[in-house]
């Protein structure tokens, strides 16, 4: 019976929260830009599908659809990284078996 009194309860509670959507916060889905980067010749700025993939790999990967970025070094996640932002580069945040660890982006 106390099961079912907190799954009433958590029910009850989830009711009151309407999830947000992309009308409800009056965004225009057609005007976003597919590569947000705003660089010049760079086509794609992100590449999920690198995440958990060797470093070596991630770097000739991007390399080879995107000759325009020439600066991908490895930093090690969790390590400081300057703010400036650079149309030339991708940081692979790579762990210490040097495999991707977070998304590959244009930064």
């Amino acid at each position: 019976m106390e099961k079912l009194t907190l799954v009433v309860a958590f029910l009850l509670l989830a009711s009151l929260f309407q999830p947000l959507t992309a009308q409800d916060l009056e965004i225009d889905v057609f005007q976003l830009d597919v590569s947000q980067s705003g660089c010049p010749g760079v086509t794609k700025d992100k590449w999920p599908e690198l995440l958990g993939v060797p470093a070596k790999l991630a770097r000739e990967t991007i390399q080879k659809e995107n000759p325009r970025l020439t600066n991908i070094p490895n930093v090690l996640n969790g390590s400081p990284v300057t703010e400036d932002f650079r149309c030339d580069r991708v940081r692979l945040f790579v762990n210490v078996l040097d495999f991707v660890v977070q998304t590959p982006v244009v930064t």
